[in-house]
């Protein structure tokens, strides 16, 4: 079973607002059997609504509109559907008192665009709106169906839960889809590729795997579509069973599972201790601990030293070893996890410095160049690390990598 999304708004098209409908509605959809084929997003032209229109319907049983259905002019939505479906307008009592009710609570006078809101196609179902005064409308043409739904996110996901899913239910036979993600850290893309190809190559029919990757870790997911939903994840739990044996060690988990999450479990359980360092970070990586509930039984603390006056009074490290190998350099990085480890009396020290930019690199260190120390009761080192050239993700892989490397020293 194909559907369509179509969200429609100038707001959406000039980047005024983002466009959360999508994500939501596709995953209602996916979670029930449906396969979405496409998504797209328009402005309030009537001219692009029927166009998009003809295209959903030619290659989709089931279409989901979303937006401009408001009172005022621009929103032209509705008046769009009904000349499409060739009907008229009529006033439908329960949304007109349902629209004067809720607007009474708020002091709104009920004049006439407040009462054009219910105002509906004569040929559609109406979905009652209890969360605000656009409802939704439901047409059939032949074997597709047509949603239109208001583009406030809380009053769309309400009628997709208590309207459209159970009607789509009850109109169509679907199937299930599967889909299942594994989380593997510690291994390029490439590299992880190469390493399972001869099992990616003997996956059962009908199985599709789908590479995702992210700083330091990559998503495997192995889907099925229109199948029966227990034999389909039993198949995909043995196939992946079989990693275990491929990559070992690299493996963090499934589904939503992140490496911090890992190192805090085991430092946890372990008893053991952490403390960071962060210079081109500016304390990502302890923010990223300190945000899960628990962490204040390992974390000892974090010092963002950004200065190199603060390397050298906080962390202790030797000015002779920045003037002569830069902040930005291994054994910086090394001292910086050393000194943290040392002044909070923790296990494990993990420091980063490195060029954020836009700014501040050079032929030798441009932009992106990240050093991360890691420091353990039996050694310390320092890696170097690419992690590109905007700043937000410079910072996102560095913190990232950091983690990653410390997970590797748990073991």
């Amino acid at each position: 079973m194909k559907s369509t999304i179509i969200t429609i708004g100038d707001e959406i098209l000039i980047g005024q607002i983002l466009d959360t409908n999508s994500r939501q509605i596709s995953q209602s959809l996916n979670a029930a059997g449906i396969t979405v084929c496409e998504r797209t997003s328009i402005g309030d032209d009537a001219g692009q609504i029927v166009e998009a229109l003809d295209r959903a319907l030619g290659q989709s049983n089931i279409v989901i509109m979303t937006g401009g259905l408001g009172p005022t002019k621009d929103d032209i939505t509705k008046h769009t559907l009904t000349r499409y479906f060739g009907t008229e307008l009529v006033y439908d009592e329960r949304v007109g008192e349902h629209v004067r009710t809720m607007l009474a609570r708020r002091g709104i006078e009920f004049n006439d665009l407040n009462r054009g809101q219910a105002m509906v196609p004569k040929c559609c179902t109406v979905l009652f709106n209890a969360h605000g005064t656009a409802p939704g409308m439901w047409f059939e043409r032949g074997d597709s169906v047509v949603v239109s739904l208001p583009g406030v996110p809380f009053e769309m996901q309400h009628l997709m839960e208590d309207e459209v899913m159970p009607r789509l239910r009850s109109r169509f036979t679907l199937h299930s889809i599967v889909h299942r993600t594994m989380i593997t850290s510690g291994i390029a893309e490439s590299m992880l590729a190469a390493r399972i190809s001869d099992w990616e190559n003997s996956l059962p029919k009908g199985l599709k795997l789908a590479y995702l990757p992210a700083p330091n870790i990559v998503r495997l997911r192995l889907s099925a579509y229109e199948v029966d939903g227990e034999e389909a994840r039993s198949t995909i739990d043995r196939e992946f069973a079989k990693l275990y044996k491929i990559i070992p060690g690299h493996i963090v988990g499934f589904e939503q599972a992140t490496v911090q999450e890992l190192v805090h479990r085991n430092l946890t359980d372990s008893g053991r201790t952490l403390a960071v360092a962060e210079s081109c970070t500016g304390g990502t990586i302890a923010s990223l601990f300190t945000a899960m509930p628990g962490a204040s039984a390992y974390f000892r603390c974090g010092v963002v030293s950004y200065s190199n006056e603060s390397k050298e009074e906080v962390l202790g490290v030797d000015a002779g070893d920045i003037a002569r190998h830069g902040a930005v350099s291994e054994q910086v990085a090394k001292a910086m996890a050393e000194g943290v480890r040392r002044i909070a009396h923790a296990d494990f020290g993990v420091s980063t410095t490195g060029i954020a930019g836009p700014t501040g690199g050079s032929p030798e260190k441009p932009v992106g160049t990240v050093w991360i120390g890691i420091s353990t009761p039996e050694k310390s080192f320092a890696v170097m690390r690419d992690c590109g050239t905007d700043r937000s993700q410079i910072i996102s892989r560095a913190s990232a990598y950091a983690i990653s490397l410390l997970y590797e020293q748990l073991h």
